[in-house]
């Protein structure tokens, strides 16, 4: 598919996802929980708290993930679970109430508190929609209290994020019948990537362009019929059904990574709203050019390279069409945890018919396959990483791709960078 060649911009729900066949994997996982979303969104939403109900672990989890120091004061804690809870000698709720009172005392600037679950909580079954109910009643006014699972019992770590926005959906007020059309950019961003894209949809004429999550509690977007929705990130199922459950459309596009990811991303909401082709083509073009550029000096280093990921975000389609169509890597396998056809439908037909798609993990077995393929680069999870290292196969971290800022033209070369370091420390240790 050409980058400048657009159909169905808008998903209607009848078009066929391409047909491709894909190797389903069912057995033993290694995958972050979706508590670590916390660490990104705690610092996109600037006056929501996240409290964990869960166990030490939860707590040891986040403290290491995020690198807070002990005297900090994070938007983030562990309501921990004892004994005593486990063998139902106190009454949970009552428990949860306590620590909520003094939470919303001692921080008064806290406008949303999220309830999150966790293995433990649901072990025992505490449940913490009723809890965030009873809690909004009493704390009406003051703060909006809403509650998700970050359990890791049958989710990956970036679905954490995909639950705390699907929550957020009901809590958004509904735009009027005769509102004139909106755009909402679905995903979190580094505020600076943020920016950059409002910036650039400013530029095209899309003027109602609201976000979520929006950084404050006041400044949830409405939505309805009149509601556009472009997804900013591959791993928002959930969130994009809730949102065409009040009304809202999709829009059908690329996810932007890259010059002519971002490019299609941003011409199929031009062309949603209606924008004229050639302002389109004047606004973008110079982004693009820079992030052409910018790939150029590291398209050398990769071009003919072999990689292979191993599942862990859901970002792996979309990255593999970048490293493929934009790099001239060769993807051999793009394993994900889960395949959503319809999300990734435009980054996965523009990868090589050869590639091999996984779906789900079973550790052993795709070890195996990567041993056999020897790619010159395995992007995977922090705990298959050293292993491979030591069998002389070069990795790359997949978690380090969430957490630095990679979309838009802006970042494009940066995105390009964190693939070649890996090959360029290993031809820097070989002897």
């Amino acid at each position: 598919m050409k980058a400048d060649a657009f159909s169905l911009p808008v998903d209607s729900g009848c078009a066929a996802p391409p047909t491709r066949e894909v190797l389903r994997e069912r057995g033993q996982r290694e995958v972050f929980c979706g508590l670590t979303g916390i660490v990104w969104l705690h610092r996109k939403m600037q006056d929501a708290f996240f409290l964990v109900v869960g166990s030490r672990t939860c707590a040891h989890l986040l403290q290491s993930a995020a690198g807070v120091m002990i005297f900090a004061e994070p938007r983030f804690a562990t309501a921990i679970i004892e004994e005593r809870d486990l063998a139902g000698m106190a009454d949970c709720h009552e428990e949860l109430d306590r620590v909520v009172d003094r939470l919303l005392a001692r921080r008064p600037e806290i406008k949303q508190l999220f309830l999150v679950g966790s293995c433990p909580s649901e072990v025992i079954k505490l449940d913490l929609g009723k809890a965030a109910e009873r809690l909004g009643a009493k704390h009406a006014g003051q703060v909006r209290v809403l509650n998700y699972s970050g359990s890791g019992i049958e989710t990956t770590f970036t679905e954490g994020e995909d639950a705390c926005l699907a929550s957020l959906v009901p809590a958004m007020p509904a735009s009027a019948p005769d509102a004139a059309p909106a755009l909402l950019m679905v995903g979190s961003l580094p505020d600076i990537v943020e920016d950059q894209f409002l910036r650039l949809f400013a530029q095209l004429g899309i003027e109602n362009v609201g976000v979520l999550p929006a950084r404050t509690a006041d400044g949830l977007p409405a939505v309805g019929p009149n509601t556009r929705i472009l997804l900013a990130q591959p791993f928002l199922g959930e969130t994009a059904q809730a949102l065409e459950a009040r009304g809202a459309q999709r829009i059908d596009a690329p996810f932007p990574f890259g010059a002519e990811g971002t490019t299609a991303w941003l011409k199929a909401a031009a062309q949603a709203f209606g924008i004229d082709a050639k302002h389109a083509n004047a606004v973008i073009a110079p982004g693009r050019e820079r992030a052409k550029r910018a790939l150029e000096h590291h398209r050398e280093k990769l071009a003919g390279k072999r990689i292979s990921f191993l599942p862990d975000s859901q970002l792996e389609v979309p990255l593999a069409r970048f490293l493929a169509t934009e790099l001239g890597m060769q993807p051999v396998e793009v394993g994900t945890p889960y395949l959503n056809r319809k999300l990734v439908a435009r980054d996965l037909e523009q990868l090589p018919q050869a590639t091999r798609i996984s779906e789900g993990q079973d550790v052993d077995r795709q070890l195996d396959r990567v041993r056999a393929d020897r790619p010159d680069l395995t992007v995977c999870g922090l705990g298959l990483a050293n292993p491979l290292e030591a069998e002389g196969l070069s990795t790359k971290w997949a978690i380090e791709l969430v957490f630095s800022p990679i979309h838009g033209f802006e970042q494009a070369g940066d995105l390009a960078e964190l693939f070649a370091r890996p090959l360029r420390r290993r031809d820097v240790l070989q002897v």
